[in-house]
């Protein structure tokens, strides 16, 4: 039996037993880290850079390239270092910190899109409050809501998390540190307490989801009845990217963690882990993008212009 107290590391789940496979894992999450810095970091600086973008949406947008930053740049350095370095251990300090910013950004991000939706719907549904409604000062202050209640979220899990006793060993089964793992070596009744703590998280996040899901009906309402078949195109359009992300960031999370127990297997737990923490910090910058005309014309004279003074 294990103690809490005298656990100094923790041992992360591998990729690969092999040489060969290893390195391989190595230079495909390198790939997928360098896509997702280089794909937010352009959508960062032409927004910061371009006064055209200096708009509600595209505010949020820059907030939502920041989160998918910090979220990716939580889980896969370490793991490729662990790949490249042929180790497993994560010290019990930089496995809490993971579990922190992990919760933080995931949590922030999921604030944030559910912001985004009500965006969506002032722009479409209540276009003449657009202005009121989502003034500066009103962005400012959702975008500091998104990430103050994430940092409180993250802190108040992680603080419990790690004071619980762990009882069954240090191996965790996922290549990154994460609540739901490092629950099951605690002791059989010592969880019951963070428990409680997902399912008021739970309940919060149900919330933002009903919440976009009622923002979606009624703008899919009020698109139906714009009567020119462009201006319905236009709309569909702004809208589709935000959906689209939504859909992937939801979809992924809520199958790895809720998939039945008959289907759950080490290999595809570890692929659908990389599904949703892995996978849309690095697409989200194309998905917004490709029916962006504004966004890719300023991404665009960003690079000539670096190009240019290179």
């Amino acid at each position: 039996m294990s103690n809490s107290s005298s656990i100094t590391h923790f041992l992360l789940l591998a990729f690969a037993d092999t040489r060969e496979l290893q390195l391989l894992h190595f230079w495909l999450f390198l790939a997928i880290y360098l896509a997702a810095l280089l794909g937010n970091g352009l959508i960062i600086t032409a927004i910061a850079c371009d006064h055209r973008l200096h708009t509600p949406m595209y505010f949020f947008l820059l907030n939502l390239s920041i989160l998918d930053l910090g979220s990716i740049s939580t889980t896969v350095p370490k793991s490729m270092a662990s790949s490249l370095w042929d180790t497993r251990d994560i010290s019990y300090t930089g496995c809490a910190a993971q579990v922190f910013f992990f919760f933080f950004f995931v949590t922030a991000e999921y604030c944030l899109l559910t912001i985004m939706a009500y965006g969506r719907y002032v722009a479409i549904c209540k276009p003449l409050h657009y202005g009121t409604l989502l003034g500066s000062r009103a962005c400012v202050h959702m975008a500091a809501a998104a990430w103050g209640s994430a940092f409180l979220h993250a802190l108040l899990h992680t603080a419990n998390t790690f004071s619980l006793p762990l009882c069954h060993g240090n191996v965790l089964d996922q290549f990154f540190c994460e609540i739901p793992h490092i629950l099951k070596l605690s002791c059989s009744d010592a969880y019951l307490r963070e428990a409680g703590f997902i399912v008021v998280s739970a309940c919060f996040g149900s919330g933002c989801f009903v919440f976009i899901v009622v923002s979606y009906v009624e703008i899919f309402r009020a698109v139906l009845r714009i009567p020119s078949a462009q201006g319905r195109h236009k709309a569909f359009s702004t809208c589709l990217p935000h959906l689209a992300v939504v859909s992937l960031f939801l979809s992924t999370a809520l199958f790895a963690h809720l998939k039945p127990p008959s289907i759950s297997s080490p290999s595809l737990d570890l692929v659908v882990a990389v599904l949703y923490s892995v996978v849309p910090p690095a697409v989200n910058p194309l998905i917004y993008s490709m029916r962006n005309q504004e966004l890719k014309d300023a991404v665009w004279k960003l690079m000539t212009g670096l190009y240019s003074k290179a």
